[in-house]
């Protein structure tokens, strides 16, 4: 059965320039709510000199936000996005009239289109969103793998924001057979790793002959085919596989943008840290900063700076344990830190002294490194790059999300490491603040106690 596809590239590109449109008019709009019929033409003249830097803005951040990506969005994603958007646009479109010294831009025409376009870009992508879900549908997926290993990947289909992936049927045994058998019923097949190569082989060319998509899991063996170099040597092709390693000359560029932004934010958000250190000094007794050894590129040790967020004798009789999802060790003034992220403000100074990165792997405690180590030959990898504030991991992943699934975030990062995906995990960061999703999770018992669920068929 053929199936229904979803926006392609030229598609995105036609309803980002209907969004171009949109925000033009929405500052049209604003400038007649604000001046009636006698606009000023020396105010209009700014908009219009600065207009080709503005729209520029407009797309990239668009681009960045990933406000076209639509698979794993839900209406709240694209509400919280639309605001986002517009309120950095709404600061950047204050710096350049500065820089451009076109100071006849009124900042009242800002404001008022701040609200007029994120009204109707909102609408806009509402309808957009409808008929995406309507033309590309809900896709019909098939689990393959021991059934001890899907608990997680079925539990992250059916609980996705938006109801893009339904999960149908599950092969937990006699994996080609069954597959073929019911590869007419599905539009996916998901493969975990945990299986003979060479029925791995036969069924990627019984799915490719079918015209059926393949999901694979994020094992070591499949990022390792991530980004490849493809060569000709004579009359071969050969597949170059990249090393989880980010070049030395990107590295130096990677370093100069940290201590910039390190230095620019330390300024920025000195009288948020400064309110920070009161509240918890006058909430609980203890250390304002709270300094804790973790690791870093090359298996270094460095002290993490904090904002104290425990009773300062949290581990004292319990010893090293990883964050949960509702941490009954957190204060009060803590968890609203923790929610926001302010907690992690002083770690732009650990930024700026070399040991961390603004973007790259969250920082582990030598104590679970060494248990982590045990547990998986590849987690050493991770410190191949600097440690971040932020990353891939705490951007697309949750909070409690178990440490191989994070190691997994985290070597897809370096794998795909370009400046462009450090700007976009940056910028993706200001939404988790507002979703609180991201603080969430499912812990490892929670998923072991699950049931496959009643509407899914298993064959085995």
């Amino acid at each position: 059965m053929k199936t229904k596809e979803g926006f392609d590239k030229t598609k995105k590109i036609l309803i980002g320039i209907v969004e171009i449109f949109i925000y033009h008019i929405s500052i049209l709009l604003s400038f007649y709510m604000r001046y009636g019929q006698e606009i000023p033409s020396f105010n209009y003249v700014a908009y219009e000199n600065a207009f080709i830097y503005i729209i520029t803005a407009f797309v990239v951040l668009n681009v960045l936000f990933g406000v076209y990506v639509l698979y794993n969005k839900s209406i709240m994603d694209i509400l919280i996005l639309t605001v986002i958007i517009q309120v950095v646009l709404s600061i950047m479109i204050m710096a350049m009239t500065f820089f451009g010294r076109w100071f006849t831009f009124p900042r009242s025409i800002i404001a008022i289109s701040f609200v007029v376009s994120s009204f109707a870009l909102f609408l806009w992508r509402i309808a957009v969103f409808k008929l995406y879900e309507r033309i590309a549908g809900t896709k019909r997926v098939m689990v393959v793998g021991k059934e001890e290993n899907l608990a997680e990947s079925i539990y992250n289909f059916e609980n996705a924001k938006n109801k893009r992936h339904k999960v149908t049927c599950a092969v937990t045994g006699n994996y080609y057979t069954h597959i073929k058998n019911n590869l007419s019923d599905v539009d996916i097949v998901y493969l975990t790793s945990d299986m003979d190569y060479a029925e791995r082989i036969k069924i990627y060319e019984l799915i490719v002959r079918n015209n059926k998509k393949i999901f694979v899991d994020t094992s070591f063996e499949h990022l390792l085919m991530v980004n490849p170099n493809i060569m000709n040597i004579e009359d071969e092709s050969v597949i170059e596989l990249s090393n989880f390693r980010i070049s030395p000359e990107f590295d130096v560029i990677k370093r100069s943008i940290d201590i910039i932004v390190s230095l620019a934010m330390i300024v920025l958000t000195s009288p948020l840290m400064l309110i920070a250190a009161v509240l918890v000094k006058a909430t609980s007794a203890g250390p304002v900063i709270y300094k804790q050894v973790r690791v870093t590129k090359d298996q270094k040790e460095f002290n993490i700076y904090k904002f104290r967020t425990m009773s300062a004798t949290a581990e004292k009789e319990s010893g090293p344990v990883l964050a949960s999802a509702n941490d009954m060790r957190v204060t009060f003034v803590g968890k609203y830190l923790r929610s926001l992220r302010i907690d992690e403000l002083p770690q732009l100074f650990n930024v700026l002294n070399g040991t961390m990165s603004l973007v790259g792997p969250r920082p582990e405690r030598p104590f679970f490194v060494e248990q982590f180590k045990k547990e998986n030959p590849y987690y050493d990898l991770r410190h191949n790059v600097r440690a971040g504030i932020t990353g891939y991991a705490q951007v697309y992943g949750k909070y409690t999300t178990n440490f191989n699934r994070k190691l997994n975030f985290d070597l897809v990062y370096i794998k795909k490491y370009s400046l462009l995906l450090d700007v976009k995990i940056l910028l993706q960061t200001i939404k988790v603040l507002f979703d609180k999703v991201s603080s969430q999770g499912v812990e490892e018992e929670e998923l072991l106690n699950k049931k496959m669920p009643e509407h899914i068929k298993v064959y085995d």
